[in-house]
């Protein structure tokens, strides 16, 4: 079994408990001691002590059903902790202070992502900061620091990746460094924490946790604590998930509704796509990420109930169509837009601004209770655990004639976010599409009728890309 670490070393004397921590390092020296072995010298004055974690202190708690343990030791006006857990590949670990006292809160959280990134092999932290429960769209939701504007207030230390279990220890202040993004640490009292674990996305920044990957309920830690350790040890990973889905299409179908609704745990977005996911995705149909076919030179109406509100992020999602599996492309720079054909959804102002055209009134499909999608054997059982609830207004109806030139294969995405949509396979006519009775997918011809009459906004897209 191969194993990683990186270590942070500091030159002076031995450290005392609690000793002001006040002295600027110079991270520029950095060197491999071995094939997977990291040091990163950091250069201090003589009066720095040394960071060997954890020698004058034994506190230890277990999180997330014992799935992360968390160790801390206040250290001046910083506190150092470590957290340890069986992490996937690809995966994240955070842990900070909950946005609410005396009960688990991620809406104005502050916490600390750490994950090991398999790029380079080297141990992870950032700060982020919980505006919204959406997906960072550079200006709102789950979101670094450092993507706002703000600062990194959370420093590496040492990791390690040895026996499946990824070690990782970081400092932070103990004040509130940004009022707006950060909490405070105290150390005269215990406070609410919370943890979560979660899957990277193609930024290798947080996306969504399920609702078993996160603190449900209040979890108290006294930073200033001594010895109060009750950790036990890491619990197994869970073995193999459950079968997921089998993927859904739609063909055949002039008029589709485009939705939000969950993405189905292990059983949905992801296994399907193999792309991380926010925790909910495009219903088209009323089907799941479904894999749409259309006919080139014929012309579709998309429904588009994905939210109209753009002061609230996470129930903003305009719909559009492009050649990227990724999507998002209002929250990308202008160089990385310029890589991404759009073929519907897309318009653009008189300064040259983009902005997206089907913005319609917002229709989710949500939970009677929570997420059944595990013990759902198929998706026609899951959606009997679901139930549509729809915003006043009216849908937005986004019409597209295929061009002649238009690639075999686009998506359907979110404007603002990442990885909710899929597959539009494009088809020249009387060509061959998937019908009932295929086994890897259900047909689905008869779209649910909007419950009001659409909104027709002139977005009639009769060209093969918009650059």
């Amino acid at each position: 079994m191969t194993s990683a670490s990186f270590v942070g070393h500091a030159t002076g004397q031995g450290r005392r408990p609690r000793l002001p921590w006040r002295h600027s390092y110079d991270f520029g020296n950095f060197r491999s001691r071995a094939a997977h072995e990291f040091i990163l010298e950091l250069h201090t004055t003589s009066s720095t002590t040394s960071q060997t974690p954890f020698s004058t202190t034994n506190n230890c708690k277990e999180m997330l059903d014992k799935r992360l343990q968390v160790r801390w030791e206040i250290q001046g006006d910083h506190v150092q902790i470590s957290l340890s857990a069986r992490l996937r590949k690809e995966q994240y670990m955070a842990f900070g202070v909950s946005g609410a006292e005396g009960r688990a809160a991620m809406l104005g959280a502050d916490v600390v992502v750490a994950y090991w990134d398999n790029r380079t092999n080297q141990p992870r932290v950032s700060d982020y900061t919980i505006t919204h429960l959406a997906q960072c769209d550079g200006e709102r939701g789950v979101c670094p620091d450092a993507r706002l504007g703000g600062s990194d207030d959370a420093k590496l230390v040492s990791g390690q990746n040895k026996n499946g279990i990824v070690t990782i220890t970081y400092k932070r202040p103990l004040s509130a460094t940004e009022p707006l993004k950060d909490k405070e640490v105290l150390s005269s009292r215990s406070q609410s924490v919370i943890a979560a674990f979660g899957p990277l996305n193609s930024k290798y920044e947080a996306n969504a946790h399920s609702f078993m990957d996160t603190t449900r309920d209040d979890v108290q830690l006294d930073f200033g604590a001594m010895n109060d350790n009750t950790c036990v040890g890491l619990a197994e990973s869970a073995g193999a998930g459950p079968a997921p889905w089998p993927p859904r299409v739609v063909s055949g179908a002039a008029s589709l509704t485009a939705r939000i609704g969950p993405a189905g745990g292990a059983r949905g977005y992801t296994p399907i796509t193999g792309h991380p996911s926010w925790g909910i995705a495009w219903y088209i149909n009323d089907q799941l990420i479904p894999e749409v076919y259309v006919e080139r030179g014929k012309t579709y109406t998309f429904l588009v109930e994905g939210g109209d509100d753009r002061t609230n992020p996470a129930k903003f999602h305009p719909f559009y169509i492009s050649d990227s599996p990724e999507g998002g492309f209002g929250q990308k720079r202008e160089e990385e837009q310029r890589k991404q054909r759009v073929f519907a959804g897309v318009a653009y102002d008189n300064e040259g601004y983009p902005y997206p055209t089907a913005v319609g009134r917002y229709c989710e499909w949500t939970h009677k209770t929570t997420d059944q999608s595990a013990v759902s054997e198929t998706f026609e059982d899951y959606m009997k655990t679901l139930q549509l609830e729809c915003n006043e207004g009216e849908p937005a109806a986004l019409n597209w004639t295929v061009a002649s030139a238009t690639p075999d294969l686009v998506y359907y995405q979110c404007y603002t976010h990442n990885n909710l949509g899929w597959k539009i396979h494009v088809v020249d006519p009387g060509a061959q599409v998937p019908r009932p009775g295929d086994q890897r997918a259900r047909l689905n011809v008869a779209p649910a009728p909007p419950l009001l009459a659409p909104v027709t906004v002139a977005v009639t897209a009769v060209i093969a890309a918009l650059r």
